[in-house]
């Protein structure tokens, strides 16, 4: 069985605090994952990228 989903680690775009991990299917999505999400060093939600 092949696993093909990739752990990721995101990075807010304000602060550069690495705040979540969550994973994603390498095959299916090329681009990098963006998700809005609450930044706790922020105290508020901010855009989320994963890291290279």
């Amino acid at each position: 069985m092949s696993n093909k989903r990739e752990k990721v680690i995101l990075i807010c775009t304000e602060c550069l605090s690495r705040n979540y991990t969550t994973t994603r299917n390498h095959t299916n999505s090329q681009e990098r994952l963006e998700v809005r999400k609450f930044c706790k060093r922020c105290g508020k939600h901010t855009l989320h990228r994963d890291s290279k």
